[in-house]
């Protein structure tokens, strides 16, 4: 507008007008836009305050004419014993008096007839009456009766002093805030895939009904961020300051934790959130690995005697540095470390090497799987390879692999292989099978994983980095991972580490 010939001081062209009432006009629709939702945010306001206020005046109305109801119950209670009370000691005194007034009736019947006797002028008969008389005082009830009241008129023990109880009466009102809990980061557990956690309140609140917890897994250390990959879990009802979460997949390397505490009207703030760390081995089934006769799903495999192997790194060569080994989580992970992808467009087994490596390496480190198979396999094997595992090479056939293997073709045998060795195992064959590796001891061994029994153990050294692998010929399987170390394993690992082991001709 300021390049036209005139002054712009005394006119101003009607574009620039239009221009400044669409600017106007946009506002004022933003404005009136954001003004028409707050309005229809303050009616909702209104109606939920009206409903609100209905249901905190009935819940107190409810809460008083229950308190009535018990002041009153216990009003008549008292009121009855205070009657029967009344009515027993009434019938015990007058029981008593009548049996007085009726002695003293005779009493004074005797008493006559001795004074008569006394003044009778007549001897004849004198001392028979005397006699009668003094037979008649013996027996009398006035000399057999107590003059003890059977029953007090004194009621002291019946008398009420409600002071007390008025006081916390008068005391009654809306229910508090709850407190916030601290969770005691000192007290708290992680084990055998399983967290406990502990937290305690500043000051005891009797009218705290449950606490709610609420847990999420991260891979980062420290205060929850804005924006998190995982959403929370809660957890509500509980009434101990205390609870463990049991049968984890720890597949993140930290879980957050926060608690809050209710009472029966309204829920305290969240404590400070806390950070556990939650090792355990994680790890995927490298499909890019697997002989082309495996159907590769996540953690499951099945054979396909036609080749059901999809590959879908080899239809898309691009997508190789999308693999999961190259995802942001397992980047940051530290050892165990990812095992490089193979090839595009050459099989990592073949022929009879039924065989699909893990995504991961072990070089370090404590740690612990497990595998469920399908005993009617033909052919199963689980264990550990070298990188240099030749493409024929089946497991436990050369000095590259160490596995159990299960063997159901023509005659059934479960046995422990190495370097073309075997040993046959005198145990029966479990539904799943956990494997415990100590790298740094040279350590694999293998455990009924229900019953958590060993089976087999080999003792060596490992001089490079090894990775879970698994064979399966005419038959299925599928792997659990995020597993730590279970402690029973731990404790039989240590009790074990003195002995010789009797596998070293497998070794």
């Amino acid at each position: 507008c300021g390049d036209q010939e005139y002054d712009t001081s005394l006119y101003i062209p009607r574009t620039c007008h239009l221009e400044s009432l669409r600017k106007i006009t946009t506002t004022l629709t933003l404005k009136n836009e954001e003004i028409t939702n707050f309005i229809c945010s303050l009616k909702q306001s209104l109606e939920n305050l009206e409903a609100n206020s209905d249901r905190v005046h009935g819940d107190l109305e409810s809460e008083f004419t229950s308190l009535n109801a018990v002041l009153d119950q216990l009003k008549d209670g008292m009121l009855t014993r205070i009657k029967q009370e009344r009515a027993s000691r009434t019938y015990e005194l007058q029981s008593q008096l009548s049996a007085c007034s009726k002695a003293l009736e005779s009493s004074e019947e005797l008493l006559d007839l001795a004074n008569q006797t006394l003044c009778s002028s007549q001897t004849e008969g004198f001392m028979q009456a005397a006699k009668d008389i003094k037979d008649s005082v013996t027996m009398a009830p006035a000399f057999r009766l107590s003059l003890k009241a059977k029953a007090s008129d004194n009621m002291s023990h019946m008398m009420v002093d409600f002071s007390q109880e008025r006081e916390m009466l008068r005391g009654i009102s809306f229910l508090p805030v709850p407190a916030t809990p601290e969770i005691q980061v000192s007290e708290c557990q992680v084990c055998d895939n399983t967290v406990s956690v502990l937290w305690t309140l500043q000051e005891p609140d009797s009218k705290i009904d449950h606490y709610t917890l609420e847990h999420r897994r991260t891979n980062h250390d420290g205060p929850p961020r804005l924006r998190e990959e995982f959403p929370w879990m809660v957890v509500e009802g509980i009434r101990p300051m205390e609870h463990t979460l049991t049968g984890l997949r720890f597949d993140t390397r930290f879980m957050t934790f926060r608690v809050k505490a209710c009472n029966k009207a309204v829920a305290g703030e969240f404590s400070e959130p806390v950070t556990l760390e939650t090792h355990a081995f994680l790890f995927k089934l490298d499909a890019a690995s697997a002989h082309q006769n495996l159907k590769v799903e996540e953690l499951s495999v099945e054979w396909d005697s036609v080749g059901g192997k999809v590959q879908e790194i080899r239809k898309d060569k691009n997508r190789t540095n999308q693999s999961p080994m190259h995802s942001p989580a397992r980047v940051s992970m530290m050892s165990p470390k990812r095992v490089p992808t193979v090839r595009p467009g050459r099989d990592r087994f073949t022929a009879e090497s039924y065989t699909v490596l893990a995504d991961t390496a072990i070089d370090a480190g404590q740690q612990y799987w497990e595998v469920r198979f399908d005993k009617e396999s033909k052919a199963f094997a689980v264990g550990v390879a070298l990188r240099s595992l030749g493409r024929f090479d089946q497991l436990g056939k050369s000095g590259a692999s160490w596995c159990i293997h299960l063997n159901n073709w023509l005659q059934q045998s479960l046995t422990a292989k190495h370097n073309n060795k075997a040993r046959t195992l005198d145990c029966a064959i479990p539904d799943r099978i956990g494997v415990y590796c100590n790298y740094e001891e040279g350590i694999l061994s293998f455990y009924n994983a229900k019953l958590k029994q060993l089976m087999h153990t080999f003792r060596t050294k490992f001089t490079q980095p090894i990775i879970p692998a698994f064979m399966v010929w005419n038959g299925t399987f599928s792997v659990k991972t995020g597993l730590q170390v279970p402690s029973v394993v731990q404790s039989g690992q240590r009790k074990n580490s003195n002995t010789s082991s009797s596998n070293a001709s497998l070794t």
